[in-house]
């Protein structure tokens, strides 16, 4: 489902009608003052002129009336012209699926939460919305260039507006103020400056990602309220580099992290998503209890210190989050 920019398609048709409204007043009004025709009789010529239908008129002209018919023939003549053609293109060219699409995707924002905002389709946008899919989680994707939104289509995006992601109100139509994350991929760092200082003011309590490529610009990013920074020349570099080093570990962190997960799954497991009854125990008891043949490699704990593979004795609390290997159905196991 997409949505378009109010005003693709319908200007047109909202200049074409104030046009028409106003001969037709014009019209009307002439008819009342220079013939003393009552409104219906005055109401009555302006439709047959602009209909051009060759009935009489209610009463003789006069000559002034004449010249006035003659007006109204040569304005209306072009302005229904304009209006026709106008309504025929918007037809023609999709517009009103357009708008009928505009209003259906604005109520489905209206009853969204807890959704991911992407900002802008690129690489790495791109990159993002595939991940997103294959984790099930909901998110929109405002993207201002209109050539890309035949490449969305293509990779079957629901939902995206066509916008400025650093406007305000583009940010506010994509349910910022409800959203769960933000992903901002612009190709500028001053744009993505500005749509994490906009979004974090919107929400507080918005996780915000954003895309760097200056040297400096993570640093200005953070500052500006993102709570990660991902600069992908510095990590494409690291990761040749540790090819060259590492292969075999690189190759097999990669099978985990960036393949679709039906084998292995690397999760995150918030210690309030696993039931009351186990905070406080060991990790050993914990795997036990569950039946789970999953691996903790590590948990991060309530004051953000990581502790990498701990042993079995380590208990973990509500507000720790535990990193777990294993099989969909392992893991599974931990959640349910």
């Amino acid at each position: 489902m997409k949505q378009f920019s109010e005003n693709s398609g319908l200007s047109g048709l909202y200049y074409a009608a104030i046009l028409l409204v106003i001969v037709f007043i014009a019209g009307v009004t002439g008819y009342s003052v220079i013939e003393g025709y009552s409104l219906l009789d005055s109401v009555y010529m302006v439709v047959i002129t602009f209909a051009t239908v060759g009935f009489d008129e209610v009463h003789p002209l006069s000559d002034p009336g004449k010249y006035f018919t003659i007006l109204l023939i040569l304005s209306s003549f072009g302005i229904v012209g304009y209006v026709i053609t106008t309504i025929t293109r918007f037809m023609v060219d999709g517009g009103f699926k357009k708008y009928y699409l505009h209003k259906k995707v604005n109520k489905m924002i209206s009853h969204t939460n807890d959704h991911v905002i992407i900002c802008g389709y690129g690489r790495n946008g791109s990159q993002a919305c595939r991940e997103l899919i294959q984790h099930n989680q909901s998110f929109l994707v405002i993207e201002s260039k209109e050539s890309v939104i035949s490449r969305m289509e293509e990779d079957d995006i629901k939902l995206f507006i066509l916008g400025d992601a650093t406007q305000d109100s583009v940010l506010e139509r994509a349910g910022v103020s409800k959203a769960k994350a933000l992903i901002t991929t612009l190709p500028s760092d001053a744009d993505n400056t500005f749509v994490v200082l906009t979004a974090r003011h919107m929400n507080p309590d918005l996780i915000i990602i954003s895309r760097a490529s200056g040297n400096y610009s993570d640093l200005k990013l953070k500052r500006a309220g993102a709570n990660n920074v991902i600069m992908p020349d510095k990590i494409g570099g690291t990761q040749m580099a540790k090819l060259v080093i590492q292969p075999d570990v690189v190759e097999f962190m990669d099978n985990i992290l960036l393949h679709d997960g039906k084998h292995v799954q690397l999760e995150e497991i918030r210690g309030n998503e696993i039931h009351a009854s186990f905070h406080g125990e060991s990790i050993e008891n914990l795997l036990t209890k569950t039946n789970s043949q999953a691996a903790v490699l590590g948990i991060k704990t309530a004051n953000g210190d990581y502790l990498y593979n701990p042993s079995p004795e380590v208990t973990f609390t509500v507000n720790d989050k535990l990193f777990v290997l294993g099989t969909p159905e392992q893991i599974s196991k931990l959640r349910d």
